[in-house]
């Protein structure tokens, strides 16, 4: 009887190995993917040999500066609407963060908000840029309001797109998708660290959005295929596991943001509830809110013509004096 329960456990082994195997995905070699994900606007700031960042700066050189930062497991690419339209009145520079995109890894062991928040300041220097509006969405908001409390003096407005970093209230429901959840679990972590995730990665898009079907096949193999550049699943799995430093926001240590800022949230974001962007505006002075019906946690991509009209509105009325463009209609590329 053991001899037959043992044979039953070997087998069910060697199917669950089998099965992991066939799934296991090597990386993919950094040249590889930037013939396909870098264009002729993509520059690399080199930290040492190995160590290099990808952003793209477009736009007048003389214009006023935006500093687009994006959100976890995403890249640059998310702000491309966004970058279209503005480059045309607006020096705008995208990065991608350590460990995403195109962006080599840094420590894995300390990637987290004071990381995000000195590779903005590396970029942002290396390219003179000494005063620029910055504007995070997800994990990028979270570096975003880091940074204006980091370096106030260097900020002329702040943009928060459904941000991260408002500490989640005890019994406040949590709908994010389940492969944020999922990676949550330490086991977990080990077990998916070299497998193909596209089956996890498409729903957890869809949830990103009110419209599923803004998620297409070349977006889904994009975020597929850049979380498998060399070390960039390690960095995510340490972003999950909360290694590094993630401060959470508090009404009073917001209030010292002296920049103009402009919040944005989708009220149909599985991500972050969109009472946390009431919150981020209640605490910082005089910011203002842009709530939106219907949206979810990517406003710059599901609804690009109106969240630019906003943006317009706020950089005019408030940061810049130039005269308004016409938003109203989503940007050709």
């Amino acid at each position: 009887m053991l001899s037959r329960i043992l044979a039953v456990v070997i087998t069910l082994g060697v199917i669950l190995f089998a099965g992991w195997w066939s799934l296991k995905r090597d990386d993919i070699p950094y040249e590889q993917l930037e013939t396909i994900y870098a264009n002729s606007d993509s520059r690399f700031l080199a930290l040492d040999d190995e160590k290099r960042i990808h952003f793209r700066d477009v736009g007048p050189r003389d214009a006023p500066v935006l500093v687009l930062v994006h959100g976890f497991s995403a890249s640059l690419h998310t702000w491309e609407p966004w970058v279209a339209d503005l480059k045309r009145d607006y020096r705008v520079i995208s990065l991608d963060l350590p460990g995403h995109g195109l962006s080599r890894c840094l420590d894995n062991d300390e990637i987290g908000t004071d990381q995000f928040v000195d590779v903005i300041d590396r970029v942002t220097n290396a390219l003179k840029v000494e005063r620029f509006t910055l504007a995070g969405n997800s994990m990028g908001g979270s570096a975003a309001w880091n940074y204006a409390l980091a370096h106030p003096e260097r900020l002329e407005g702040l943009v928060l797109v459904d941000a991260a970093g408002w500490p989640r209230a005890a019994g406040e429901s949590d709908d994010r998708p389940f492969i944020f959840r999922l990676l949550e679990i330490g086991l977990a972590r080990k077990v998916v660290k070299d497998l193909d995730m596209s089956s996890l990665i498409r729903p957890g898009l869809e949830d990103s959005f009110a419209d599923p079907a803004f998620v297409t096949d070349a977006m889904v193999d994009r975020y597929s295929s850049l979380a498998r550049a060399p070390c960039h699943r390690e960095a995510l799995l340490a972003l999950s596991a909360g290694r590094g430093t993630r401060a959470g926001a508090t009404a009073e240590s917001l209030s010292a943001i002296a920049a103009p800022t402009l919040v944005m949230h989708g009220e149909q974001d599985n991500l972050i509830p969109f009472s946390h962007g009431e919150q981020f505006a209640a605490a910082i002075p005089g910011a203002e809110l842009k709530l939106y019906p219907n949206v979810g946690h990517l406003p710059q991509e599901e609804i690009a013509a109106q969240s630019l009209e906003d943006l317009r509105a706020f950089l005019t009325s408030r940061v810049h004096s130039l005269a308004p463009a016409d938003a109203s209609g989503l940007p050709t590329n």
